[in-house]
Order: C-alpha cells, then structure tokens, then sequence
C-alpha cells in the first residue's frame, strides 16, 4: 500500500499512483506467477489427468481467477479502491482469457494490462473510485 495512504487521502500524486500500479502488475505477472501457474491459468492446457487430481479443464478457473485477484489485490492497494481492484479483476481476467484462446499474443496481452490501469486513473480522476 502506498505510505501516503492512496489516492483517496490526497497524499499521492497520479504520477506516484501510476507507479505504484505498474510495480503492481509486474509483481504479479512475472514474480509472483510460477511457471506452473502460467501453465495452469490456460483452458487449452491439455495433460493426462493422474489420479484423485484435478481435472485440467476445472483446475485453469481457480487457477486463472487467483492470478487475477493478486492483481485486484494489487490495484486495491496501490489506490485504495476495492472497486478498481474488482475492475482489475474483471478486465485480467477478459484479457488473460482472449490470450489463451490466442485472439492475441504476449505484447498485446501487456499492452491492454498497462492500458487498464490508465483507465484506472481516469476513473480516479473522474471521482468514479
């Protein structure tokens, strides 16, 4: 959380907040995702389901939905809205999920990411969060 207290105690700056939801991100989806986390979040991942473990077809859903909510975590944080960190998770979630059925690929997949969270900030701005 930001030591000021967030966007909402007027102590932090858009620029700061900015920041803050950036590290977020990269936290989340490059040092707190595993490989097998990666591997996992994907519908399409196919393997020979041992037994009494999950099936892969229902395992990539709670997979897919934890690695959103540590970045709804994320943004809740760096801005002090649990609204923006349910529309993290909404759009994370949209997003991941059009790149497994590779409607994209990797920079499109981290460019709409970035891009949500300037849409974060206008929000901030409009006083929606």
């Amino acid at each position: 959380m930001l030591a000021s207290g967030g966007i909402d105690g007027n102590n932090a700056t858009m620029l700061e907040t900015l920041f803050w939801l950036l590290v977020g991100h990269a936290v989340g989806d490059f040092g707190l995702q595993s490989d097998w986390m990666a591997v996992h979040k994907n519908r399409h991942y196919a393997r020979e389901a041992k037994e009494g473990s999950r099936k892969p077809e229902l395992i990539w859903i709670e997979v897919l939905g934890c690695h959103c909510l540590i970045h709804a975590g994320a943004v809740a944080l760096a801005t002090g809205s649990v609204f923006l960190g349910i529309c993290e998770f909404i759009s994370h979630w949209i997003i991941d999920y059009c790149k497994n059925d590779q409607m994209f690929g990797f920079h499109t997949d981290q460019a709409l990411h970035i891009l949500s969270k300037f849409v974060w900030l206008g929000f901030i701005a409009l006083g929606w969060a």
